[in-house]
């Protein structure tokens, strides 16, 4: 992963080509991000004024071009908009622009260099903060302090370093390998299976005696925390 994010921040991708879709999907997913799709222009409007943290907008869409579809999320949103195009014309560019989008790349793009430009847009709306949260659990990172519902929660290093984890890629599913080589690096030399072990220690800590819980087993697969 390219850029720890302080949280999942959520992403509509506006493309009507099936595989450039998926590919996007996948590769935003693989850094964190949550990723929503929308095929056509009339979809992708209705997504995007639900306050995504962020919209990838294809130009050429049925039902309603990318440009009008702009100018419309820009007369009720500020939210970013990075619009794709094929069309690598001027006026094309300046159009997209002055409907309201906040940066232009036209097609074939290299993967590397869309993400690169998600992180901008994303860094200029939401400056890092050192406090992670999810519900009423607040990690403050300046302080390594954690409190539930306002009350202090006592964690080890280990757990911390887990919770932390999971609070950065929270709505994310993990495997056990998956979280044993994030929170205990890739050369330590133990069993992944220690993840159980300290997830029964912190859920003791920060879910026990709430009714809303933050982390839940996927069976077969790992754990995840949803806000």
């Amino acid at each position: 992963m390219t850029e720890t994010l302080e949280r999942a921040f959520r992403i509509l991708v506006v493309e009507d080509d099936a595989q450039i879709s998926r590919v996007l999907r996948l590769e935003l997913e693989h850094e964190g991000y949550t990723v929503e799709t929308a095929s056509d222009g009339l979809a992708g409007l209705e997504k995007a004024l639900k306050e995504p943290d962020l919209v990838i907008l294809d130009l050429m869409l049925p039902k309603m071009d990318g440009i009008e579809v702009c100018a419309r999320i820009r007369a009720k949103s500020n939210v970013p908009i990075i619009m794709l195009t094929a069309k690598d014309r001027i006026p094309d560019r300046v159009g997209g622009l002055d409907a309201g989008a906040d940066d232009y790349l036209t097609k074939p793009f290299a993967i590397e260099e869309l993400l690169a430009r998600v992180r901008a847009r994303l860094r200029e709306r939401h400056p890092k903060s050192n406090v992670l949260s999810a519900k009423d659990v607040i990690m403050d990172r300046d302080r390594r302090e954690v409190t539930r519902a306002g009350k202090p929660v006592q964690l080890t290093a280990k757990e911390y370093a887990l919770l932390e984890y999971l609070l950065l890629h929270r709505n994310r599913v993990h495997t056990r390998d998956e979280l044993f080589n994030g929170v205990w690096g890739s050369d330590f030399l133990g069993d992944s299976n220690l993840i159980d072990v300290y997830i029964r220690y912190l859920r003791g800590k920060i879910d026990d005696g709430f009714e809303d819980k933050l982390i839940h087993t996927v069976r077969g697969v790992g754990y995840t925390l949803k806000d």
